[in-house]
């Protein structure tokens, strides 16, 4: 298996790692909230990282455009890929959480059954937005940039470990079925790998710059996600120990890498 399929293997697969909260008992209100910061933290860096590394690309051609008309051409498409990728990741998001889960929970009576399909609905989102990740992890691993693909192979792998606790959470007190809770897994990590497959075998400028800003998308939507889940502690001082975490957690992966060669 190529070692990019592998990369978006690992990482769609620690969203198993947050299932099993389902059937534990609830964890506490400062615990979910130190999670979700430390999340927020890791998508942060993340976020700027991917943006970081098309912005400098995208500058670069802008700097050489005075030596043609070619240079500029691409700098401007590029420009507007990266916004149009932006764009469909953010509102993306936005759109399928209105129209599936805010709107779909209402429509089924037991708790129970609101439960599992809150559930089935946030696997779906996540899943959504894991494909395109997989794909930014096999861009950035086909065209060169190994540090990266690791460094983002790594921050997913961890953020969907966290994302397991989400697909869990309205599943707490209910006991769902071991069966119920890996069918959720395959759903919300499952694509991750997928998108990695599709991103090893189809490599172009274009699609590297609309994927990556397509991930980087969903993870500003993921960011205002997470702040909103930790608004309730706002001020309390484990929520920015949380973010502190996250983001030193992803500076130190990145640290590693590059010692190690990537």
């Amino acid at each position: 298996m190529p070692f990019q399929i592998t990369l978006g293997a690992i990482a769609g697969a620690t969203i198993f790692l947050g299932l099993p909260i389902a059937v534990l008992p609830r964890v506490g209100e400062k615990t979910r909230g130190f999670l979700n910061a430390a999340s927020t933290g890791i998508v942060l860096f993340l976020l700027l990282e991917i943006m970081g590394q098309m912005m400098e690309w995208i500058e670069d051609l802008f700097k050489s455009s005075v030596d043609g008309f070619p240079q500029l051409h691409n700098a401007l498409l590029y420009s507007g890929l990266l916004i149009l990728g932006l764009s469909c990741g953010l509102l993306g998001m936005i759109y399928f959480e209105r129209a599936f889960i805010h709107e779909g929970k209402d429509e089924v009576s037991t708790p129970g059954e609101r439960g599992r399909h809150i559930s089935k609905m946030i696997a779906t989102g996540i899943g959504i937005h894991n494909l395109t990740e997989g794909m930014a992890i096999a861009q950035a691993y086909s065209w060169g940039d190994h540090k990266l693909a690791i460094l983002l192979a790594l921050g997913f792998g961890l953020h969907n470990a966290t994302e397991g606790f989400g697909i869990a959470a309205p599943l707490s007190g209910q006991k769902p079925s071991w069966k119920f809770l890996l069918t959720m897994g395959l759903i919300g990590g499952g694509p991750t790998f997928l998108g990695a497959i599709l991103g090893s075998y189809w490599q172009s400028d274009v699609l590297k710059i609309f994927t990556m800003s397509l991930a980087a998308g969903t993870l500003l939507y993921l960011i205002g996600e997470l702040m909103h889940l930790g608004r309730h502690l706002k001020g309390e001082t484990i929520v920015e120990i949380g973010l502190l975490v996250g983001f030193s957690v992803a500076f130190a992966t990145e640290m590693v890498l590059v010692l190690v060669g990537f």
